[in-house]
């Protein structure tokens, strides 16, 4: 979950018919250039260094006109975004990891750069449009990561679609159940990842500000989101802020659908491919996350320290770390009938219980490699 920010959204006249998509850079797209507040070795001081990256735009088969940002070359990799983001504030993970894959940034509908609908507002037809987005690009197999709300658009993808298409997935941080039912044991809610006794009232604190306490909501992602603790954070944040306007109106809208789905089965039954897991020190969502690696064949599951910026938000607080992990996933090859492996902070846990040290520079294996962890924090405000 994330916040409704008041941004500013350049006018840009584009004229599609539907199936048609149209491009042009970032630049031409947002109208000007913009320097971040931290300059960090190993990621671009002003937008304008981001050279190859795009934002072009499709129609879905309802006439809603998507928007989408591209980046690099090489093997697909579709990131889908949380409830009220979009793709400026991939920024920086797009840089790092456009070096080695064709990276996309889908901008759901009522969000970022896309059009504003009052239809098709459930998780379902976002799932349809994540469907219709992966042939309009002509893709027959592609990596997914779906972190936060789009984590459970994707899992409704897969309920829906199946996993033909699907080469790898990745889920960050998401509740299996946000909504947690009044005759579930604690040890079900916690395996579910249940954070609210009331939709109503959650969305009317995410949406409207109204008050809640802990019994009703989980706040911990609100708290951590306004702990602007990362100069990487900073920067993404204050881009999307720059040029993206949100409408509050249009996402609540699909908040109560989002919130009532329970995917349980979907990730007892359906995922086949492998998969990897992202949660953090800092998030309630662990146990949740654990109880999804044990039911997934194969599937591991990083637990970020809170030292390693392991909240929500941890690909956009920690991206380098963040990219170096997702791009060693990403390259590993397909065993089938791997056991589940963890990872938790710094130390990697193998399928044998044993720990073992990565270099603190850059992930210990070759799949890391272009891949650098900044050896300092060198950020300096301009």
């Amino acid at each position: 979950m994330q916040r409704i920010a008041c941004r500013t959204l350049c006018a840009l006249a584009l004229t599609i018919a539907s199936g048609t998509a149209m491009a042009a850079s970032a630049i031409t797209v947002l109208g000007k250039d913009m320097t971040f507040h931290n300059r960090i070795e190993g990621l671009p001081a002003k937008l304008s260094d981001f050279k190859d990256l795009q934002i072009k735009t499709f129609t879905t088969s309802d006439g809603v006109r998507l928007s989408y940002w591209e980046a690099g070359e090489g093997e697909p990799l579709i990131f889908v975004p949380g409830w009220s983001a979009n793709g400026a504030e991939y920024i920086n993970v797009m840089y790092l990891l456009s070096r080695h894959y064709h990276v996309y940034v889908l901008d759901l509908r009522n969000q970022g750069l896309s059009d504003r609908v009052d239809y098709g507002i459930r998780i379902s037809r976002y799932a349809a449009d994540l469907k219709e987005f992966g042939d309009h690009l002509g893709l027959n197999k592609a990596n997914y990561c779906g972190w936060s709300m789009g984590a459970s658009v994707l899992w409704s993808y897969i309920d829906l679609f199946g996993t033909h298409g699907i080469q790898k997935a990745v889920f960050v941080d998401e509740p299996i159940s946000i909504y947690s039912h009044a005759d579930w044991s604690e040890q079900e809610r916690l395996d579910a990842g249940g954070m609210t006794t009331s939709p109503e009232r959650m969305i009317a604190a995410f949406t409207a500000g109204a008050p809640a306490n802990s019994l009703i909501v989980d706040l911990k992602v609100m708290e951590r989101y306004l702990m602007k603790d990362s100069p990487y954070f900073v920067n993404s944040e204050e881009f999307a802020n720059a040029f993206i306007k949100n409408d509050p109106k249009h996402l609540a809208m699909v908040l109560f659908d989002h919130a009532t789905n329970d995917w349980r089965d979907v990730i007892r039954y359906k995922i086949d491919v492998p998969t990897a897991i992202f949660t953090g020190e800092h998030s309630n969502n662990v146990p949740s996350q654990r109880w999804m690696q044990k039911t997934i064949p194969g599937a591991r599951l990083f637990i970020y320290s809170k030292a390693e910026q392991g909240d929500h938000f941890l690909m956009f607080k920690n991206p380098f770390k963040f990219a170096a992990d997702l791009h060693a996933f990403l390259a590993e090859e397909i065993r089938h009938g791997a056991q589940n492996t963890r990872y938790e902070g710094t130390a990697l846990r193998n399928a044998r219980g044993r720990d073992t040290a990565p270099s603190t520079s850059r992930l210990d294996t070759p799949a890391a490699e272009g891949l650098l962890l900044p050896s300092t924090q060198d950020q300096s405000l301009h």
